[in-house]
């Protein structure tokens, strides 16, 4: 049997019927103690019917590793027709995204290509040093097919805690859709605790916590399934509230090391005209109070917030997380929303005070206008808030941003997507925000929508940026390269941050910025794996040098 094996770098897409680039050579890989490194395995092979193998990795690392398979996903808008020209492909096809376990055999298709994704993860159970990894192909009949080896190189010295706050929108209700489960069953409980883990473990240290149904990509008069930690009664037209369930929520957040809350939008989407879609027990009947039918600035509304508000801030300060909690108005408010946002946000922020206010925005003028006082531009609207040197500025990206800037989508290079970490580090941005960790809807949130057959929310945007994972058959998810790949590009920010404390800023530009024919900026960057890695590389012996 012929095969043909190639070690790649972790930037590296295998389609299967290309043979693909990005091999290793004997440059082999590495990080420091609590760094997880990736590399990748490709397989091929000419056998007519195709064949199935074992694959071996022997090495003093291997409680370390961990092998998963890449498997391929219907890919139906890779992008918009005007998009820029660095994509991979632009064609509908099926695209290399999802890691699943590799399981015992391999089973290789005819004249196609695969790969198999390799992490190594040191933490707590490796010290520091060079170890081999050799990799055995055997047919099922234990004769070998190919063998090499890759050297790791563990570095004797701990990446800095992560300073970046960045949010992925975790969405419960899809949770609860796609496992048929009622919300805040136990089963619910222990799927959103796993998927909060996850997302944790792999950089995102805060979560959007569903106090409300949170008002976002939901139809304009619609509704998405309640999920509402916040037990809301009305007993003779008085306010009280329950929050038990918030509690068992916060408890979850802080066992999975979750450093920042988001509370749901206070206000509808898209302008915050209409109040969001809040659920009680009114006199012993369970109904819906406000919703698409009640104005934001409604007397109804303002009597309630005047009791829930004060009562939640409440919890939040008994809980420890006051500080650290972030509440929104509306999202994406565009110029023309600017009064209706000023008129919301006035209704609830005599019970803010002291708390930060941040909201999705492109807009400089709506953030001049006073009207939000820490926007979150997108990345190719945020050059006018870079000039005008916002404080404590964030960024995002989404649906729109296709064009020029970095991003996520599936047919875009890996590269694309951890560059991100350079263009953070040159600008100081304080946090990220993405809107689909795990959004498995229509678009409007019209119906569900099984995300392995259509990674796009069936039509609604370009694959890739409605979510990070996939729901795996045991309620825990199953991750993404690109999610991996951001786990990276974060640890390249930690690196630059830390080579930072051992000289300064600016001689980490001058090694970022080095040879390059212009300045990086979001829109204009270096495109190729190699200035990644080399960069990288590069920036991890200077700070070894320095520690001796």
């Amino acid at each position: 049997m012929k095969l043909d094996m190639m070690l790649l770098s972790p930037l590296s897409k295998v389609f299967a019927d290309q043979r693909p680039g990005g091999a290793l050579g004997e440059k082999g890989i590495q990080g420091f103690l609590n760094e997880t490194q990736s590399f990748q395995i490709a397989l091929h092979t000419s056998e007519p019917r195709g064949a199935a193998i074992h694959i071996q990795l022997e090495s003093p690392l291997k409680e370390a590793i961990t092998v998963r398979r890449v498997r391929l996903v219907p890919v139906e808008i890779a992008t918009f027709m005007d998009a820029d020209d660095n994509y991979l492909r632009k064609t509908p096809g099926m695209y290399p995204d999802l890691l699943v376990p590799a399981g015992e055999e391999i089973p290789l298709y005819p004249g196609q290509w695969m790969s198999l994704w390799v992490d190594v993860e040191p933490e707590g159970r490796m010290e520091a040093g060079r170890y081999p990894v050799r990799i055995t192909a055997t047919d099922l009949r234990g004769e070998i097919l190919d063998r090499q080896t890759l050297e790791v190189e563990i570095l004797n010295a701990r990446l800095p805690k992560q300073k970046l706050i960045h949010t992925k929108w975790f969405h419960t209700d899809c949770l609860a859709n796609y496992y048929r489960e009622e919300a805040f069953s136990e089963r619910h409980w222990q799927i959103i605790e796993a998927f909060i883990q996850t997302a944790v473990r792999r950089g995102i240290n805060m979560i959007l916590t569903p106090i409300h149904t949170p008002p976002l990509d939901t139809q304009v008069g619609g509704e998405r399934l309640t999920t509402q930690l916040v037990d809301v009664f009305v007993n003779g037209g008085k306010y009280s509230f329950g929050f038990d369930k918030l509690i068992r929520w916060i408890e979850i957040c802080k066992r999975a090391g979750v450093e920042y809350y988001e509370m749901a939008h206070l206000f509808t989407q898209w302008g915050a005209l209409y109040t969001p879609k809040i659920m009680a027990t009114v006199d012993g009947t369970y109904k819906r109070i406000f919703g698409w039918d009640v104005s934001a600035t409604s007397d109804e509304y303002k009597a309630f917030v005047a009791e829930y508000l004060p009562a939640l801030r409440e919890v939040l300060r008994r809980e420890g997380i006051e500080q650290n909690t972030y509440f929104h108005i509306s999202d994406e408010p565009s110029g023309e929303h600017i009064e209706a946002y000023k008129a919301a946000r006035k209704v609830v922020e005599p019970y803010l005070k002291g708390c930060i206010i941040m909201d999705a925005l492109s807009e400089y003028a709506f953030y001049e206008s006073g009207a939000v006082t820490k926007p979150v531009p997108a990345n190719n609207a945020i050059e006018p808030f870079l000039e005008h040197k916002v404080p404590g500025l964030w960024t995002y990206y989404c649906i729109g941003q296709y064009k020029d800037v970095s991003n996520l989508f599936m047919a875009m290079p890996s590269a694309r997507a951890r560059i991100f970490a350079e263009q953070l580090y040159k600008y100081h941005i304080e946090g990220i925000l993405q809107w689909g960790y795990n959004f498995y809807n229509s678009q409007y949130s019209r119906y569900a929508v099984n995300p392995f057959e259509h990674t796009d929310a069936d039509g609604f945007t370009l694959s890739g940026d409605a979510f990070q994972v996939y729901p795996g058959p045991d309620g825990k998810p199953l991750e993404s390269i690109r999610l991996m790949v951001i786990l990276h590009m974060l640890q390249d920010l930690r690196a630059f941050e830390m080579l930072e404390g051992l000289t300064s800023y600016e001689y980490v530009m001058g090694l970022m910025e080095d040879g390059l024919d212009q300045p990086i900026t979001f829109s204009r960057y270096p495109r190729s794996d190699g200035y990644i890695l080399n960069l990288r590389e590069r920036v991890n012996r200077e700070i070894m040098s320095r520690m001796g």
